[in-house]
């Protein structure tokens, strides 16, 4: 017996397009035009920022509804450009004035990413955030250790310290500074 057949033309879609749809009405519902502010937060702040704190909603201030000149004329889209809204972040506890200070950051890079001004003030909500998936925690927090390089010029640079505890923190320092390993550029 033969395999049945499939009308020409008939193809089995992706999961992605049935999910995107069902998130469309939910993602609306807390003010967000589409998903990818949520789905890409990570790629869009970066990991130190995604670490602390996660997009909730965005707050659209209320427009005055434009109230046609007569009866006879049409009513007219009102053409005054759209205020930017406020992005209300949840903040691990804790983390709230780091996340202000982010403020400015976040701001640009949301802005950027949607490609224009839609994001001019950031409240904060401090809750507890779900703990990041396995694939995105990082092994350690430490430094790369030094090349023997850096070591031997930064115990040589620091020779003259009696204090054994200053010495060992001078060393660790200067083997950062001369090994050039202050952590991942652009990860504010």
């Amino acid at each position: 017996m033969s395999a049945p057949s499939r009308a020409k033309g008939l193809r089995a879609r992706p999961l992605a397009d049935y999910v995107l749809r069902e998130l469309d009405p939910l993602v609306a519902a807390r003010g967000f035009g589409e998903a990818s502010l949520l789905l890409c937060w990570r790629e869009i702040v970066g990991a130190r920022i995604a670490r602390i704190c996660a997009p909730d909603a965005l707050k659209w201030p209320v427009r005055a509804k434009a109230k046609p000149i007569d009866a006879s004329t049409p009513k007219r889209r009102d053409k005054t450009p759209r205020e930017p809204a406020t992005l209300v972040l949840r903040v691990d506890p804790g983390f709230g004035l780091e996340a202000q200070h982010f403020a400015p950051i976040i701001i640009d890079r949301v802005n950027a990413h949607l490609g224009w001004r839609c994001v001019a003030r950031i409240a904060l909500r401090q809750e507890a955030l779900a703990p990041a998936p396995a694939s995105q925690r990082q092994a350690s927090t430490r430094p790369p250790p030094a090349d023997a390089a850096a070591r031997a010029r930064a115990v040589e640079a620091t020779e003259g310290v009696a204090e054994a505890g200053l010495r060992a923190a001078l060393i660790r320092l200067g083997e950062q500074a001369l090994s050039g390993s202050t952590g991942a550029p652009g990860d504010a």
